[in-house]
């Protein structure tokens, strides 16, 4: 669930109250990672921490505490198979908190925050019956700390459990890197959608006025789209899809010149791969930069043209890029230690 404090605002907001479910730790085989969020109200929920009867029984767990009156939160340990028979085997500490009211100032600005890409904590405090709540931003150098800390130790599935006075730590919302999509056709439409509930953070761009209308894009002139394409951060990922391949052409060059770009990839054929490598070389730019244009997109044996099945094929070809990118990097930070 990509903003999970905008759901629960829209349950206050509606006078219904509502409990977050947070997955705290994990241990063996489970269906959601720690620091996954689920809200849940009287008649519904948004959100999944994994499905099946680990979901199933903790909504009801979460609904109960919310008709009782009684309980302000509560932790739980589910062992998935013992208890649930679920498969995964696994063991499960979640966080129940019922919000209200009171709630509102913490989740407005863990709202605005997520509205804005903006890593943050959320660090609650156990007094006796009630939970103090409040929003941090997250420092660069706490970056690579675990989802969910008591004290300064990970949260564990069956370890001690917080205690009147401690602090719980959770790192919500971590960073998304940026993708750049450039184009607002069928498959720039496609790909749009398919990526809005994804790890990225979308910037989508158009030369066409028409586009306009689309949300969440912004249109403008050519020179200022291959400004947006040369200033690509490195971790940047960028995707040049547009209605002309003149304009392919200059973004894909400027996206090379700039340095940037974690993935850069334009949409065509090999035959439209081997007219731009040629040209690319011609205009200067060495092996070792073209090694880094991705031409066709997406994974190679989803061979369909359908725009929704070339959004379904990129995103997850850019996730497994991610997924390899963060294994790289966890093996570089343990050789470090």
């Amino acid at each position: 669930m990509r903003n999970w404090a905008r759901a629960a605002l829209a349950r206050l907001d509606a006078h219904d109250e509502a409990a977050l479910v947070t997955v705290l730790a994990t241990e063996g085989s489970a269906p959601r990672e720690a620091g996954t969020k689920m809200v849940v109200w009287r008649e519904g929920q948004s959100g999944t921490i994994g499905g099946g009867n680990l979901e199933y029984r903790v909504a009801d767990q979460a609904r109960r505490m919310l008709d009782g009156g009684q309980a302000h939160f509560a932790i739980q340990d589910y062992p998935l198979g013992p208890l649930l028979a679920q498969c995964c085997g696994g063991r499960v500490r979640l966080f129940l908190e019922r919000l209200n009211d009171n709630s509102r100032d913490w989740l407005t600005e863990a709202a605005k925050r997520m509205d804005a890409a903006q890593p943050f904590e959320v660090r609650t405090r156990f007094e006796p019956g009630l939970l103090t709540k409040s929003i941090a931003p997250v420092l660069a150098t706490d970056a690579e700390r675990p989802a969910v800390v008591f004290g300064d130790a990970p949260a564990t599935a069956r370890g001690a459990r917080p205690e009147l006075g401690d602090v719980m730590v959770e790192r919500a919302d971590a960073p998304r890197p940026p993708f750049l999509l450039f184009g607002a056709g069928h498959v720039g439409q496609a790909i749009a959608k398919a990526f809005e509930p994804l790890p990225f953070r979308l910037h989508w761009y158009d030369s066409r006025p028409e586009t306009a209308d689309l949300p969440g894009i912004t249109v403008l002139p050519p020179a200022e789209l291959a400004a947006k394409a040369m200033g690509a951060s490195p971790d940047a990922y960028g995707l040049v899809l547009t209605h002309d391949h003149a304009l392919d052409y200059a973004l894909v060059s400027a996206g090379l010149a700039g340095g940037g770009f974690r993935y850069l990839g334009v949409i065509g054929s090999k035959t439209k791969r081997a007219r731009f490598m040629s040209r690319l070389r011609d205009d200067g730019f060495s092996e070792a930069v073209l090694t880094r244009l991705a031409c066709p997109i997406g994974l190679p044996l989803l061979k369909s043209k359908a725009p929704e099945v070339i959004a379904v094929s990129v995103a997850a070809d850019l996730l497994m890029r991610q997924e390899a990118a963060r294994i790289r990097n966890d093996e570089s930070a343990g050789a470090s230690l």
